[in-house]
């Protein structure tokens, strides 16, 4: 009996916790734009910004291969209160410009955007704290931006998340990934695609429908020109194109590089990991924390890739490294 009370409390608790967490998030955040060049002319890429503009503290969060900004809405409505949150939509996502030239769906166009991004926030208010949060290839861009020292940022990249990502990317996951990328189809309602889209979500660990509905309102857009309401995912089916040409050698080319990426990061570096992950093996985040800036991994048990953020742990794990 004694039990069973202490573990009504405890939820009790829990529920208190993540209902207070959810009110945090409900504020809107502002959509704005601005141009990127690439060598097709040019792109307009979209972000979505969230506390107070004038904050010289600015948390970049960025999303995964096939996902979107809004994607850190409990995140960042957590940590407004402390920074300026800035979630872009990457080339060919969200509300952001598809590319002419589906090669360019790569980490060096990436890369490219965020600095203009930096460069424009900095312009609109100065920026003296600079931190950075990124789930899987949205971390490789981090990477990016936070290995190279002498680029033109406003302030050196202060604490580096990376949410289930590393140098070295499983291949069996790049398959599994390629398997389903670029097969946007359309869905009657947004309920329907939220559905198509757990169903090769699963490895994001249990979310109750709320949240999955939440996470995949705007993963979706209106079918142009429908009348009856059908909807189609946000993104670009190119952007499958290079995924789809990547072989297991280039993948090993590729992973060389990141590890020279990450050894030149002097930043403190939080590792999240979903201990069920395909993407980011176990034997890879400890190689992490012996290497580079010796990152610190979290993992969070009945998670795979990637952890999604919107729960209490994974937010609070966020906002401690952050902020505490």
């Amino acid at each position: 009996m004694i039990y069973d009370a202490i573990e009504t409390l405890k939820s009790g608790f829990v529920n208190y916790q993540a209902s207070n967490l959810d009110s945090r998030a409900m504020t809107e955040p502002t959509l704005n734009y601005l141009p990127c060049a690439d060598a097709a002319g040019g792109h307009r890429m979209a972000y979505w910004q969230w506390g107070d503009a004038e904050n010289p503290h600015v948390v970049v969060c960025v999303h995964g291969l096939s996902r979107q900004g809004r994607d850190f809405d409990v995140l960042a409505g957590y940590l407004a209160d402390q920074a300026r949150v800035v979630c872009p939509d990457v080339a060919g996502r969200g509300q952001s410009d598809w590319l002419k030239d589906p090669m360019a769906y790569q980490i060096p166009q990436y890369a490219a955007d965020m600095v203009t991004l930096l460069a424009h926030l900095n312009h609109q208010a100065p920026v003296t704290t600079l931190d950075w949060v990124g789930t899987s290839m949205g971390g490789l861009i981090g990477m990016a931006i936070a290995s190279q020292p002498g680029s033109p940022l406003p302030a050196p990249v202060r604490k580096l998340v990376l949410n289930d990502v590393g140098p070295a990317i499983e291949w069996t996951a790049i398959q599994r990934i390629a398997a389903y990328l670029g097969k946007a189809g359309h869905f009657d309602s947004l309920q329907q695609a939220a559905d198509a889209m757990w169903a090769v979500s699963t490895s994001f660990g249990p979310h109750t429908p709320e949240q999955w509905l939440a996470l995949s309102r705007h993963m979706v857009k209106p079918v142009p020109d429908a009348e009856d309401g059908r909807v189609m995912l946000h993104y670009d089916p190119a952007i499958a194109v290079v995924v789809r040409a990547a072989t297991e050698e280039s993948a090993r080319q590729g992973e060389a590089m990141l590890w020279q990426l990450y050894d030149q990061i002097q930043a403190p570096v939080l590792i999240l990991r979903g201990a069920e992950s395909d993407l980011l093996s176990h034997d890879t985040a400890l190689v992490m924390t012996q290497r580079g800036p010796r990152g610190r991994v979290v993992e969070f048990e009945g998670v795979g890739h990637a952890p999604t953020l919107v729960t209490l742990d994974q937010v609070s794990t966020v906002s401690d490294f952050l902020f505490v």
